[in-house]
């Protein structure tokens, strides 16, 4: 409560908060972070806590602490297409009639915490351990799940919201941490949750007690990232940053833009991963909002923190990554790493409207969540579905190989590819996400597959290298087969859950795609051709700057140290090496709270 009230008195005083400046012509920290989104303000936190080290962000935006779009916490999207989102275009995606999408990314102290939908969903249990099977030692779930709670500030749901029928499970959260979590006070009515369970519940998935113990198959009403008594979003800024932005430790570069960084030609430092020698950064070239080039210098580490679509570009700039896109563009290659920038992974979402007779309240914001498996999707046909799919995978291989600028080999691809197989047939994670909710007089169905194989990249272009903020984006949505395969099964799921009593006695009609577009007997072709018309990005693309062995394509090590390099480091969301389960936002907050205890050689946590 006492925090909540020192947020109000924030929110609605006179005090106005300032961002610390260096007024040095070249200034120099210990560390300095680019991008001051979700997991860059967590690593400043921790790495200030230390009163002898100096610590600076480098960020494109500025604060958002009083931007309504943002504190907002009854609506989604009032921030896309603002100044405070990237809003980056595709390139034209070959196998959906050249449609270029966009991608909603944040540009805010804050980052893309500030303009999402504010879920937190953990990951699935056994894709956490999985990371270890391809070269990282130390990462699995049990040494991630400590840092889960350590970032969280859990807020139990309150007697309304527990018969609203929201349940929680105490031991799998943490109460201490920065980060709010909880249900909004603008709960949709009991007889919404209760309709809604119960017609995923006829259909097989069970209600869960809560849905951050790293199971997520079944029903649930899923907590956001806010603070419930001040009613407004807790992003990573007024979770992480402000609470300790006076620290005289700590400053804050906002509507400045990282550009490269710069090498120390004189310091080779040893590696304990993939090369015995390697290159040492000794800070980084920004431009300011006036367009002026400066250099902040860093006598310890450099930590890229700008995400899955910058981190990667800032990296080939400085001249890391694959020599055949580097000197395309003119560019000396400081270390050869052939994957930065690959194995760009993202999801795709698709939503099926029907008219909802309840009429619900308009600032009723619900949350309502069903994770399925590859058993729930496809039934009987499940085992044929498996064999098709494993049958493909060498050809899927080559498939990616072929596309990747040669920074890979369709074996290494194999390997990979069999591994998520297995996490979806014999681990039985589930592989679809679907969000039944009810807005006003309309039911909107959200639902995507978590698990695509397809593969893409995301590169500099020469506009990027002479200042542009586009980089080169292409996700290669539906590459591959399967991908299809399984969003027309996922379609299918909806209707048949909105076809189900008591939901269907209250969602009559459907409006979107609507049975003259796709019939009720419609075949998987009509089904997918409507689902490539109509379908976004999910925004939640990984994986382009992997933690992975580096024979496998990886970017960074176990320590998510670059390789090649002594002191750069990436902890965003492009070093998850694939996609996960759950949404990013908590996962990447409990990596970045793991990554800051690395860093600082801090003993690592373990589970009690």
């Amino acid at each position: 409560m006492l925090h909540a009230l020192i947020l109000l008195s924030i929110l609605f005083s006179s005090f106005s908060l300032t961002i610390a400046q260096d007024t040095q012509e070249t200034p120099s920290y210990d560390y300095v972070i680019v991008g001051g989104g979700t997991c860059g303000l967590v690593l400043a936190n921790r790495l200030s806590e230390d009163p002898n080290v100096t610590v600076a962000i480098i960020e494109a935006g500025g604060s958002v602490f009083n931007n309504s779009n943002v504190t907002n916490t009854t609506s989604y999207g009032l921030s896309f297409f603002t100044d405070i989102d990237y809003a980056y275009n595709t390139t034209p995606q070959i196998y959906t009639n050249d449609s270029i999408q966009t991608y909603h990314s944040g540009k805010a102290l804050g980052g893309t915490s500030t303009v999402n939908g504010a879920t937190y969903i953990r990951a699935e249990t056994a894709q956490i351990d999985a990371w270890g099977d391809i070269g990282n030692t130390g990462w699995n779930w049990s040494s991630l799940w400590p840092y889960y709670k350590k970032s969280e500030r859990f807020q139990p749901p309150t007697p309304s919201q527990a018969a609203h029928g929201i349940t929680y499970d105490p031991d799998a959260h943490g109460f201490d941490g920065p980060l709010d979590v909880g249900w909004s006070i603008h709960d949709a009515p009991v007889n919404t949750t209760a309709i809604i369970g119960a017609t995923w519940n006829k259909l097989g998935y069970p209600t869960l007690r809560d849905d951050n113990t790293g199971n997520l198959r079944g029903f649930y009403v899923w907590p956001r990232t806010l603070n419930r008594v001040a009613d407004i979003r807790a992003d990573a800024a007024r979770s992480y940053y402000w609470p300790i932005s006076d620290r005289p430790n700590l400053h804050a570069y906002t509507f400045t833009t990282a550009d490269r960084l710069v090498w120390d030609e004189g310091r080779v430092r040893p590696s304990p991963y993939g090369t015995s020698s390697t290159a040492s950064a000794s800070g980084v070239q920004v431009r300011n909002s006036a367009g002026a080039n400066q250099t902040i210098m860093a006598s310890r580490e450099v930590i890229l923190s700008a995400g899955s679509l910058r981190s990667p570009v800032v990296l080939e700039q400085s001249g890391v990554g694959n020599p055949q896109i580097l000197n395309r563009h003119g560019i000396h290659t400081k270390v050869a790493l052939p994957g930065v920038g690959e194995n760009l992974q993202d999801q795709i979402t698709q939503n099926e409207v029907f008219s909802f007779t309840l009429d619900l309240p308009a600032l009723s914001y619900p949350t309502f969540v069903t994770f399925a498996t590859a058993s729930d999707l496809f039934g009987s046909n499940t085992s044929a579905i498996e064999s098709y799919i494993r049958s493909q995978i060498p050809t899927y291989a080559s498939r990616i190989a072929a596309q990747a600028n040669n920074s890979t080999t369709a074996a290494i691809q194999e390997k990979l590819l069999t591994l998520q197989t297995n996490l979806i047939f014999n681990q039985q994670v589930p592989v679809a996400e679907i969000l039944t909710s009810p807005f006003g007089t309309v039911l909107d169905v959200a639902s995507w597959d978590l698990l695509p194989f397809s593969r893409g990249s995301v590169h500099i272009t020469s506009k990027f290298v002479n200042g542009s903020a586009q980089p080169a984006i292409n996700p290669n949505y539906f590459m591959l087969d399967r991908d299809a395969i399984f969003e027309v099964a996922i379609a299918r799921q909806v209707r048949q859950a909105v076809n189900t009593a008591p939901l269907a006695d209250v969602a009559p009609s459907e409006l979107i795609p609507n049975t003259t577009t796709v019939p009720a007997d419609a075949s998987d072709a009509q089904w997918l051709a409507w689902i490539k018309s109509a379908y976004s990005p999910n925004s939640h693309p990984v994986g382009t700057c992997a933690m992975m062995a580096r024979e496998f394509g990886g970017v960074v090590d176990p320590e998510l140290r670059v390789y090649g390099t002594s002191n750069v480091r990436v902890v965003d969301a492009s070093v998850l090496p694939y996609q996960i389960d759950g949404h990013l936002t908590s996962t990447l907050y409990a990596v970045a709270e793991r990554a800051s205890d690395i860093i600082r050689g801090r003993p690592l946590m373990t589970v009690v």
